[in-house]
């Protein structure tokens, strides 16, 4: 039995959330909190599996909240947030601090939408309950300057002009494309990102990575010709697709229906490669709840693309990973911190 503790300062998504998960034959709600103090003494009190986390609440806020929690005892959390702009920032830095995932709020005013909500609330519970809890900690001075000297050795590399990698994740997907993407130098073949995320945090992603990255990371947009030395990621809820025009890769973005659930869907963007450009590429997937992406990484795999996978101890959730390796997708399975590595080696001019 799953238990799980529901901290919110509102009475009224506190009772909403409990009669959602007491519908679940697997879970029970052990614990509602209306504070981050209260909470403390629950989870001290209840030893609950899985946490509801607001982030605005009285007297600590949820970001606060959550980062002494993965300090002094870290357990699966999944942040209810405002699915806007303006909570796009906050929700992705809970996520660099370690909340497996986040959901909307529900929205107590609109009732048929409810039956779908507790579905995705209980399947992101169960996912998170099962998940590695993954302390992004500060690098040590002596690991930087260590990586320093690595990708300044990388910079001076000189890489396939004819190149592509294709990267798909999900659950605790936008920490570990990062840890891909800030390691590659400038000059790398270029990158296009399927990460299941929502439409109005997917702005916001490509501009934080970009910050953070030696390579020009966009927000794809449609009819936008890829290059060297830039990423480019699928906006949410539009499937990204990669097309061959006069010779150049270009990306193609498409509102058709969502696949395995998904729009953006991995296996759409990994068909479409399959298509043109396979035997130039490597393709990655990475952790995630679910099978996206797997059927699309073994198409790649026999029509000549490098394929890889996270290995199941750096996961977050080891669905999308596991999946693929049991199609037989996957060339070779890794740590996600060699990842990086692996894919410029492969892309090293010969």
């Amino acid at each position: 039995m799953i238990k799980v503790l529901i901290v919110d300062d509102s009475k009224l998504i506190r009772a909403l959330l409990a009669e959602m998960i007491s519908t679940a034959p697997d879970m029970e709600v052990v614990g509602e909190a209306e504070d981050p103090f209260d909470a403390r003494d629950k989870i001290k009190a209840l030893s609950p599996d899985v946490i509801t986390l607001d982030i605005e609440m009285p007297k600590m806020d949820g970001i606060t909240f959550l980062r002494n929690l993965m300090r002094l005892r870290p357990m699966p959390v999944v942040m209810l947030s405002t699915l806007t702009a303006e909570g796009a920032p906050i929700t992705l830095e809970a996520l660099s601090i370690g909340a497996v995932d986040f959901l909307e709020k529900p929205k107590v005013n609109v009732a048929e939408e409810l039956p779908l909500y507790t579905e995705t609330l209980l399947e992101k519970l169960r996912a998170a309950a099962g998940a590695k809890v993954i302390r992004h900690k500060a690098k040590s001075e002596e690991m930087e300057q260590r990586q320093a000297a690595l990708q300044k050795n990388w910079d001076n590399l000189s890489f396939k002009l004819n190149h592509l990698v294709a990267i798909g994740a999900s659950t605790g997907g936008t920490e570990a494309i990062k840890e891909v993407i800030t390691k590659l130098p400038e000059n790398f073949p270029p990158v296009v990102v399927t990460q299941h995320i929502p439409a109005v945090f997917s702005t916001t992603y490509a501009e934080r990575l970009n910050k953070t990255s030696k390579m020009t990371v966009y927000e794809a947009e449609d009819g936008q010709l890829i290059r060297q030395g830039c990423v480019y990621i699928a906006p949410g809820d539009e499937h990204l697709k990669i097309v061959k025009k006069g010779g150049a890769l270009h990306c193609k973005l498409e509102k058709s229906e969502p696949v395995n659930r998904h729009r953006p869907a991995v296996d759409v963007m990994f068909d479409s490669i399959a298509e043109i450009v396979p035997k130039r590429t490597n393709a990655v997937i990475l952790t995630g709840m679910g099978a996206d992406g797997a059927k699309g990484l073994l198409t790649l795999r026999e029509k000549g693309a490098y394929t890889l996978a996270q290995d199941e101890a750096s996961c977050v959730v080891y669905g999308m990973p596991k999946a693929a390796y049991d199609l037989g997708a996957v060339e070779k399975v890794m740590p996600l911190d060699k990842i990086a590595q692996a894919l410029i080696k492969a892309a090293v001019k010969t």
